[in-house]
């Protein structure tokens, strides 16, 4: 089965070069076009996207409020949406992961990593480059508003499990997890699993924010 998006972008000729290419995979169903917010979240309730690629700055309603919308609870349909950005906005990509965003990809990835970005978060599963993550962290330990009162549900994981929410909050692959972690593969997954429902978080974006918001990423990531 063809994998539906709708492409929400303010540039036309962005959106016309995206269609373009992703026209020419057989798997991927260009549904619709969107030029700005609103109309992203009015064209995604009529067509039933898979999946939406959002751009983040845009008019009338800019792609963070667009994706709040779209992944609100209670909605009768709810696409996955896949955020493009660029290095210079990171605080953007923040907040846009805050709103539900299953994941982000730099503007300037190539067309394959496009491609490859579509069909994880189609299958349920987080994009996060593990440069613009550790960007993210480094950023936002700064702050002031950070960690000030860490969530108890912290003291519910395990010391392994706090190992593997690091390395999933530093971008790391279940591969690479393992292989640092000197375990298997399904290990790895059962540790993941574990965090994810101990944490109540829906993917692995949320436990990037919730490592971040509790200190945990940034205080490991500079012990490291």
């Amino acid at each position: 089965m063809s994998i539906r998006v709708l492409l929400a972008d303010d540039q036309e000729l962005i959106r016309t070069g995206l269609r373009l290419f992703l026209d020419t995979q057989e798997e991927i169903d260009v549904v619709g076009e969107a030029q700005d917010g609103e109309e992203a979240v009015a064209r995604a309730a009529e067509l039933r996207p898979d999946v939406v690629v959002m751009d983040i700055r845009m008019p009338v309603l800019d792609g963070i409020a667009a994706t709040t919308r779209l992944t609100a609870t209670g909605r009768d349909h709810t696409p996955r949406v896949l955020i493009l950005t660029t290095f210079d906005i990171d605080e953007y990509v923040y907040g846009a992961l805050r709103a539900g965003a299953a994941g982000f990809l730099l503007k300037d990835a190539p067309r394959d990593r496009l491609l490859e970005a579509i069909r994880v978060v189609d299958a349920g599963d987080a994009l996060l480059s593990p440069t613009v993550t550790r960007r993210l962290i480094q950023e936002f330990a700064a702050r002031p508003s950070i960690a000030v009162h860490p969530s108890p549900l912290l003291d519910s994981l395990t010391p392994r499990e706090r190992e593997v929410l690091v390395l999933v909050a530093r971008g790391l692959t279940n591969g690479e997890i393992a292989q640092k972690l000197v375990v298997t593969e399904a290990t790895v997954k059962s540790h993941l699993g574990r965090v994810l429902a101990k944490i109540g978080a829906r993917d692995r974006v949320q436990l990037v924010i919730f490592a971040y918001a509790n200190g945990v990423a940034a205080a490991d990531l500079d012990a490291s």
